[in-house]
């Protein structure tokens, strides 16, 4: 198992930060808003009432509640209370999940590209990658016939994001639909729909596979607070389950961190229970920041991208910067790039190769307009 990159680069940053070089760091997906006034006020009733103690280790009753009226406010999705797990963030929800499911030599089916921790956690557990490429040219998306293809008799777990980190690509309808169809044919698949940028999306409608009902009996909902609720810090995951599979996991984390936070589930409580108009702001700043690095990203010679309709990201294909020379450097590759990028222009992004895609740079723009605007300032003069 590999460390992450994505927190590679940012300790690397941080490192050159200490060091007085003025790096603006565009590698890690962290809202750069502080959280709504009205959770960090919750919190701090919350520490007043003296909630210091251990927690349930599935999580509050009252948050596992808020968690079911947010799937069916938002989602359409009917899940109790007793199929709800709170854990310290969704990377933790997807560990417990895998160390539930998997035995070794199973097969995790993964669409490239994907978030990096996915393919590193298979490997932790001994199960095998199977990955279904795509391409900026069906804006990173997989067909219903890639993943019949994909799927074998130790097929245990096809996990995905949508909208996606890193491509900022997301499935509409009709496209989970069509996945669907081919998901009711092989029963034993657990789909694991990681939704932690689901409010971040800017398309008119949102939806979740699992309110497929005919598979909903095989799909995990995934989510979080870290992204649309600017949370990063405050360490809170969540996940809706098959009832059997909920249980396996409150029982894997039982025997690891325990219940999450205190503080972080009744901040938590508050925040769910909130409409998602009340942190529409940030969602509007995003896609404005998005329309302004589209616009920038292409004056930049060898950038190529898609129109990412989620996220804080874009993905853009960068091969045909390969083979050239700048400044004495030769970029042989998108390692080679962002190492340049970070070297020469203080500019901190990420390789695609983690995320499945070695043609490719992940470019978080969750940051000022007036901090992207000197970045991809940067960018361009190393690169012209």
């Amino acid at each position: 198992m590999n460390f992450s990159q994505t927190l590679a680069i940012s300790a690397k940053t941080r490192l050159l930060k200490e060091k007085g070089i003025d790096v603006i760091n565009l590698s890690i997906g962290e809202p750069d808003f502080s959280p709504p006034s009205f959770i960090l006020e919750a919190a701090k009733k919350t520490i007043d009432q003296g909630h210091h103690y251990y927690t349930p280790v599935a999580g509050y009753l009252e948050l596992r509640e808020a968690v079911c009226e947010k799937f069916l406010r938002d989602n359409s999705l009917h899940y109790k209370p007793s199929q709800i797990v709170i854990s310290t963030g969704a990377k933790q929800a997807i560990s417990n999940l895998f160390l539930s499911l998997l035995n070794p030599g199973d097969k995790v089916i993964i669409p490239s590209p994907f978030w990096v921790s996915y393919y590193e956690m298979a490997n932790m557990c001994e199960a095998r990658p199977v990955i279904i490429h795509t391409s900026i040219n069906t804006d990173f998306k997989i067909t219903p016939e890639q993943l019949e293809a994909a799927i074998s008799p130790r097929s245990k777990i096809f996990i995905f994001s949508s909208p996606c980190n890193p491509s900022g690509a997301t499935y509409s309808y009709d496209e989970l639909k069509h996945l669907s169809e081919v998901f009711v044919k092989h029963p034993q698949l657990i789909i694991i729909s990681d939704e932690i940028y689901e409010h971040i999306n800017y398309s008119s409608e949102y939806t979740s596979i699992g309110s497929f009902t005919e598979i909903y009996e095989q799909t995990v909902t995934l989510n979080g607070l870290s992204k649309a609720f600017a949370m990063p810090g405050w360490r809170v995951g969540y996940i809706g389950a098959p009832e059997w599979l909920a249980k396996a996991c409150e029982k894997v984390q039982g025997q690891i961190t325990s219940g999450t936070n205190s503080i972080t589930q009744q901040a938590a409580c508050i925040a769910l229970k909130s409409h998602p108009n009340r942190i529409m702001y940030m969602i509007e700043a995003f896609k404005k920041r998005r329309d302004l690095v589209l616009d920038m990203i292409k004056q930049i010679p060898g950038f190529r991208s898609n129109i990412p309709n989620g996220t804080f990201y874009i993905f853009p294909n960068v091969a045909e910067i390969f083979g050239n020379t700048f400044l004495g450097v030769k970029i042989s590759n998108a390692y080679d790039l962002s190492k340049f990028l970070l070297e020469k222009a203080q500019v901190a992004t990420v390789s695609g190769s983690p995320f499945g895609e070695e043609n490719c740079l992940r470019i978080s723009y969750a940051a000022s307009e007036e901090i992207l605007k000197e970045a991809f300032k940067r960018i361009k003069r190393m690169l012209s």
